[in-house]
């Protein structure tokens, strides 16, 4: 393979989680026998409600704090939250939409390779922790970005990213991440280094 070629790596992002608060007090009850598309979990204490446009379900508590998860994107995700909040309004509550920040991205890859987990492991501590008996996956952590990957001998990488100003590809970036799969996969010609990742969204089905 030529050295000043890319290898394209796609990365697709499958769900973004945010939370919103209304500042007003929520009636459960009112909801569930008001609104469209809702599940009472009275045992709980919660409402589950769904949207179709954006494809978002939201968990409501009557504290006025919700959480909405489905989205492939920050802006999708304001977007299914701000009509959210509409849908409380035009059920009579005095919603005002504040607090709302992204607290969890999930993103997903396949590399061109399998991964030998034991070595992988092995020259990568103390970052990589690897315990078959319980997970079938490596998990490596990147402190600097808050962000945990999970690592499968398939080549199936799981990428999750806490409370921060995400901008995938970063956390598979080669310049952030120092592991290397050289000595680890079947396709010597493919380096790791020659990986470029590009992010994209999960289409919606």
């Amino acid at each position: 393979m030529d050295a000043d070629s890319d290898v394209a790596l796609d990365i697709l992002i499958t769900n973004v989680v945010c939370v919103f608060r209304t500042r007003c007090h929520l009636n459960l009850r009112k909801i569930a026998l008001e609104g469209a598309n809702v599940i009472y979990k009275r045992d709980v204490g919660k409402v589950l409600m769904k949207l179709r446009k954006p494809r978002i379900t939201a968990t409501i508590w009557s504290s006025g704090k919700i959480i909405c998860t489905g989205a492939t994107s920050e802006e999708e995700a304001k977007f299914g939250a701000r009509r959210l909040a509409r849908s409380l309004q035009k059920l009579g509550f005095q919603v005002i939409f504040t607090d709302f920040k992204v607290v969890n991205v999930l993103a997903v890859c396949n590399m061109p390779f399998e991964i030998r987990l034991p070595e992988f492991t092995k020259n990568n501590r103390p970052h990589a922790s690897y315990e078959p008996e319980l997970h079938p996956a490596v998990c490596y952590r990147i402190k600097s970005l808050r962000a945990t990957l999970q690592i499968f001998s398939t080549g199936s990488i799981t990428v999750t990213v806490l409370k921060r100003k995400y901008t995938l590809p970063t956390p598979l970036d080669s310049e952030q991440v120092s592991f290397s799969f050289d000595s680890f996969y079947g396709f010597s010609h493919l380096p790791w280094r020659l990986l470029k990742p590009t992010a994209r969204v999960m289409p919606k089905s």
